[in-house]
C-alpha cells in the first residue's frame, strides 16, 4: 500500500481525543474538499509515498489504537488485509472515512467508522453515500466541519433524519469548524441555538492549538 506518514501523537479528535495512537496515512483520495488539510496526501499532487506491506506496517505500529486516514484508506487494496491484521493483534482501529465509499465491506470486530458528512462548503456533498449513515453503529462516529451558515443548516438537516433513523441507538456525532475560516465561538452558538444539534459534540482540533497548524507527523 501507499503509506504516506506513519507516526505516534495523540488523537487530536472524535471520540479518542487525547489518547496515544499511531496514525497510518494512506495516499490518495477521491474527493477534493475545500478545506482539506492533507493535500499532501493526495494522488494528482505527487504525493511522497512509500510501498509497504501489511507486515511492514504493522512494524511501526507501537500503540494498542490506530487510526487509519488519509486521503482516503477505504479504496487501498489490501486495506481490508491491513485491518483484520490489527484487529487480530487486539488493536482497537479507527477508520477515518469521507463518507463517499461503501463501509459494509470493511466492518469487522475492534473497531469503529468515523465517517465524515460533508457540507455544503466542502464542495463534495453529492457525492455522500446516504446508506453509510444508516449502517452505523453506537460506537461509530459522524463528523461534521462547518465552515459557513449554508452548511449549519444542512448539518441541522442531517442530524434530525439520523435522529429520527437510529433512536436511542445514535451513534457518535461531532462537528468542528473549519480551521481559522468559521468561528468556534460560532458553532457553539449554532449547537446551543438549535435543539436538534443539542446532542452533537463540539471538538476542536487540538493538535492545530498545540503544534503549528500545518506541521506534519503529530
Amino acid at each position: 500500500m501507499k503509506v504516506v506518514e506513519i507516526f505516534d501523537s495523540i488523537d487530536g479528535e472524535g471520540i479518542r481525543t487525547g489518547r496515544a495512537v499511531t496514525f497510518v496515512r494512506l495516499a490518495g483520495c477521491n474527493l477534493r474538499c475545500s478545506y482539506c488539510d492533507t493535500a499532501y496526501a493526495l494522488s494528482g499532487g505527487d504525493p511522497e509515498y512509500e510501498e509497504l506491506t501489511v507486515p511492514g506496517i504493522l512494524d511501526r505500529v507501537h500503540f494498542k489504537y490506530v487510526t487509519l486516514t488519509g486521503g482516503e484508506p477505504l479504496i487501498h487494496k489490501g486495506v481490508r488485509d491491513l485491518i483484520a491484521s490489527l484487529t487480530k493483534r487486539g488493536i482497537e482501529v479507527n477508520i477515518e472515512t469521507n463518507g463517499a465509499v461503501d463501509i459494509l465491506p470493511f466492518r469487522c470486530d475492534n473497531m469503529f467508522f468515523t465517517v465524515d458528512y460533508k457540507l455544503p462548503s466542502s464542495g463534495e456533498e453529492a457525492m455522500m453515500l446516504w446508506d453509510n449513515f444508516e449502517h452505523l453503529t453506537k460506537n461509530d462516529v459522524v463528523k461534521f466541519v462547518v465552515g459557513s451558515d449554508e452548511d449549519v443548516i444542512k448539518m441541522r438537516e442531517v442530524v434530525k433524519k439520523l435522529n429520527a433513523f437510529y433512536g436511542a441507538g445514535l451513534p457518535h456525532i461531532f462537528a468542528g469548524a473549519v480551521f481559522s475560516e468559521y468561528p468556534p465561538e460560532k458553532l457553539v452558538e449554532d449547537i446551543l441555538g438549535n435543539e436538534e444539534l443539542h446532542n452533537v459534540r463540539m471538538q476542536l482540533q487540538i493538535h492545530k492549538y498545540i503544534w503549528d497548524p500545518g506541521k506534519r507527523g503529530v
